[in-house]
């Protein structure tokens, strides 16, 4: 008769959980996880590993790659991701989602774009500056956009996006 530890049993407890929510669990050899939903033909992906601390590392890597965080215990990732969830159908009900996901990708691009040019370049303090600038005025464009439009979503607060957010 196998014995499983408390850990397993309620990381067991939270795959069913994902699975009520609709989704379908890959486990990668117990280690990593791939949570996938399919919301009326948009795939949202989400991966999580055990660190060597004990703690988990979330990351949505569909429709597009961000860093969810790190979370102590499973039943916080099935809250985090239900929450993404559920704020991604509400967002899916814009007619400008799709270019929304397409704007997300091109800045997960550009961060990468970002890392090979200090990676393998010599930028100067100049190019810098005006790189720095342009970033400026995309996150004050953005803090702008913010004032102006509607909330959709009141469930919680933004983890990042306030009126006093400084860059």
């Amino acid at each position: 008769m196998a014995i499983m530890s408390s850990r397993l049993i309620r990381h067991e407890i939270c795959k069913e959980e994902f699975q009520k929510m609709g989704a379908r669990v890959i486990d990668i050899q117990g280690i990593m996880f791939l949570v996938k939903f399919d919301l009326g033909g948009n795939r949202i992906t989400y991966a999580y590993h055990l660190n060597e601390d004990n703690t988990f590392f979330v990351e949505r890597i569909k429709p597009y790659l961000l860093s969810i965080g790190d979370f102590q215990y499973e039943e916080d990732i099935v809250d985090i991701i239900r929450v993404d969830v559920e704020q991604f159908r509400n967002a899916m009900n814009s007619s400008n989602f799709k270019q929304f996901i397409e704007i997300d990708n091109h800045l997960t691009k550009l961060v990468r774009l970002f890392e090979d040019l200090y990676l393998y370049y010599n930028i100067s303090k100049e190019d810098l500056k005006v790189l720095d600038g342009s970033v400026d005025c995309v996150l004050e464009s953005i803090k702008d956009i913010m004032r102006h439009s509607d909330r959709v979503y009141t469930k919680k607060d933004p983890e990042v996006l306030r009126e006093d957010i400084e860059f």
